[in-house]
């Protein structure tokens, strides 16, 4: 994508500055494609200013366009005095700045990194062949990462390419064939299930556990272990979670107020729906220690100047964040206590105080380099190793909320100009027709596109649903009709919400499965042969055969709202948010290794489903028939008892409010209310009687008096 077309976004900025009065979405659009008949720019004189037909996109190109700038931070909805309900555009102070100097679209994939085809020559071939079976098994590219001699070497290696075999691969080869020193290798990872894989495939040769195997954390825990005295003046343990409940709970009790009432603060409404106070609190607590560390990873003081705050409840939730951080800071260090940021900050000190502590490695390889932050980067530079091996796939860079930054390995040429860049794009996962999709979905970021080495059925929909419960029955519906081993099929969704009610739904079959969140692992109906439930981020590195990704439409992907308020207000806006929601998508088709289903309600899919992606999936609505739908609740056997409770609650509220009971709720309500029995605020949708109002004023009472 050339440079013009990148910046294109300008226009829409320079139009908000020009245009003398707040303006919703259709009358933005109508004048950057220079329609001269819309009322309001005739009567307005718009089609004299500079930006009138500016930018001749397609209607659904230009609200992508926008709302990549709301992501982005650089436009905003504001309500008007006169109706709250009217929102009109205004520029942010950092749109403002965008317009003189042009920074977003620098931090576009297709800017930063020139990816080039890895040449295989015919010398190479030759040493490939020599080296008999202990190749075999391997492409030429992959041969190529297994044996390279140079010092300094990046694997891009996409999706499915196999690179924690290259990886594991080449430390056999350097300790079978250049006879390195085991002890001299250093392996490095995020997480432990990746550590031990890598231990798990090394083990054959490996026999006495030689080669360190660790994550950033691992590897620094052991360190800092080591030398306790040298930084401490006592012993220092890490934090563990029963630690940092109670430590949370000090810091609100020390604010006179309750986990209840700070979640109120912290969370709006729709952030709390479809979840209980204990996942909301777990956010809670989660998102406090994100911020301590977030601010110590970037070498500050944790401080109020730093939170955006748009209105009153932001600041109120800032404050309380604010407030939690700072007495966690000062308990943790009068209490010796560390978690994962203070084992990188410490670690590195240490270093650098005293560098006959460093360990010495020949080799340190480091896995998914496109998740690395900077400290991260500065404690393998301290390494100073005299080689040095990252794998990575910058189109699975998904992190950068979280502080993880993939100018690392988009400028690893830069930082070393000697090295070896070879790409792994042969796909070992997935069907032919499922790489054309997923390489259709990420063409704009200028990546080679991967080849897919399975051949297969063309299995890949995309469904439109008239609403989400119609669209979770649907999910559920298949899950039980489906032959293959149910530990194969992967149900993915964008937000924690989604996945919750859905989970609700299967509860209620009792269909066993296993949720993994953001915030959490947690087994529900515990087997052997469960479906799993997951959040993208959750899922970052796993395969099934078959995957649902729910919830495509233009609310979740992008998603606009968060779960995790605090990421919001904090200035994390080194990336580019509408790419990284992109390369999300990308990662969640890439999970799949035969069938895909994009399922939604809505008006229309997500705008990360393009045309060409659109001429690969096969398209349908689905309108479940009612003796599906009426599957869609448990069969409940004590149906009377529900009604009476129901008829008991009923009456209370009527003597109290003044209001006829049959106005509250009417008897073939209650009776479709305990034959039903739903489970949230969604299945009440299909409940005979039940409207948002209703919802909004008794729906949570409701739901706690008939599963209570």
């Amino acid at each position: 994508m050339s440079d013009s077309k990148n910046v294109d976004y300008i226009f829409v900025l320079k139009a908000l500055q020009e245009i003398p009065f707040g303006v919703g979405k259709k009358l933005l659009i109508d004048f950057l494609q220079g329609k001269i008949n819309n009322e309001s720019v005739k009567k307005n004189h718009l089609d004299y200013q500079n930006s009138f037909g500016s930018l001749a996109y397609e209607t659904f190109e230009l609200e992508a366009m926008i709302d990549s700038l709301m992501l982005n931070n650089l436009i905003k909805t504001v309500s008007l005095n006169a109706n709250k309900f009217w929102k009109v555009f205004e520029l942010t102070p950092k749109g403002r700045q965008e317009i003189l100097e042009p920074s977003l679209y620098k931090k576009k994939l297709s800017y930063n990194f020139k990816e080039t085809k890895t040449e295989i020559t015919d010398k190479e071939k030759a040493v490939f062949q020599a080296f008999g079976s202990f190749l075999s098994d391997y492409n030429d590219e992959q041969k190529k990462v297994i044996i390279s001699n140079k010092q300094h070497i990046l694997c891009i290696a996409g999706a499915g390419s196999g690179k924690t075999s290259v990886l594991t691969k080449r430390i056999e080869f350097l300790v079978k064939y250049c006879y390195v020193n085991p002890k001299k290798i250093l392996a490095i990872t995020f997480t432990r299930k990746a550590r031990q894989e890598m231990i798990n495939r090394l083990s054959g040769f490996d026999t006495f556990g030689l080669v360190k195997i660790e994550t950033f954390n691992s590897f620094c825990e052991k360190i800092l272990r080591e030398h306790n005295d040298v930084l401490y003046d006592e012993s220092v343990r890490v934090i563990s979670y029963r630690d940092k409940i109670m430590i949370v709970n000090r810091a609100l009790a020390s604010l006179k107020i309750d986990i209840h009432r700070a979640t109120a603060i912290y969370f709006t409404s729709a952030q709390r729906k479809g979840k209980t106070d204990e996942q909301l609190a777990n956010i809670f607590m989660n998102d406090c220690f994100f911020i301590r560390d977030y601010f110590k990873f970037k070498h500050k003081l944790i401080d109020e100047s730093s939170f955006e705050t748009s209105d009153v409840k932001h600041e109120s939730s800032a404050r309380l964040v604010f407030d939690v951080c700072n007495f966690i800071e000062h308990y943790m260090e009068k209490n010796y206590l560390r978690d994962f940021a203070d084992q990188l900050i410490d670690t590195i000190s240490l270093f650098e105080k005293m560098s006959s502590f460093i360990p010495e490695f020949e080799h340190v390889l480091i896995d998914e380099y496109q998740d690395v932050n900077s400290t991260q980067t500065k404690l393998i530079d301290l390494f100073n190793s005299k080689n040095l091996f990252c794998v990575g796939d910058p189109r699975q860079s998904i992190f950068g909320w979280r502080g993880s930054d993939i100018k690392y390995i988009l400028n690893f040429e830069d930082k070393y100009p000697d090295c070896e860049i070879i790409t792994l794009t042969k796909n070992y996962r997935s069907t032919n027709h499922l790489v054309d999709l997923i390489n259709k979905s990420i063409s704009s970021m200028g990546l080679a596109d991967l080849e897919s080495v399975v051949k297969g059925e063309k299995n890949l929909k995309l469904l439109k649903f008239d609403s989400e419960i119609k669209e979770f029955e649907f999910v559920v519906q298949m899950i039980l009709a489906s032959a293959i081993p149910k530990n194969e099929i992967f149900v993915l969704a964008r937000t924690n919400r989604q996945l919750n009610e859905l989970s609700q739904l299967l509860k209620s079959r009792n269909i066993k499965h296993i949720v993994r969140s953001d915030e959490q692992r947690r087994s529900v109906l515990a087997g052997s042969d469960d479906v799993t439930l997951a959040t993208i981020h959750a899922i970052k590195g796993l395969e099934a055969d078959t995957v649902f990704v729910i919830g495509c439409n233009g609310l979740n992907f992008p998603c606009r709202g968060s779960e995790h308020p605090v990421v919001d207000m904090v200035k994390v806006d080194e990336y580019d948010k509408e790419e990284e929601e992109r390369r999300l998508f990308y990662v969640a088709m890439s999970r799949a290794k035969n069938t895909l289903f994009l399922t939604y309600s809505g008006t229309r899919p997500t705008s990360f489903i393009n045309s060409e992606m659109l001429k690969i999936l096969d398209q349908n609505k689905i309108s479940l028939k009612s003796s599906s739908q009426s599957k869609t609740f448990k069969v409940n056997p004590n149906v009377n008892a529900v009604v009476e409770r129901l008829k008991d609650w009923r009456r209370n509220i009527s003597r109290e409010s003044g209001v006829p009971a049959f106005m509250i709720l009417h008897d073939r309500t209650i009776i479709d209310l305990a034959q039903k029995m739903p489970l949230s605020t969604v299945e009440l949708e299909d409940i005979h009687g039940f409207g948002a109002t209703k919802i909004m004023k008794y729906g949570e009472e409701i739901l706690d008096l008939i599963n209570g």
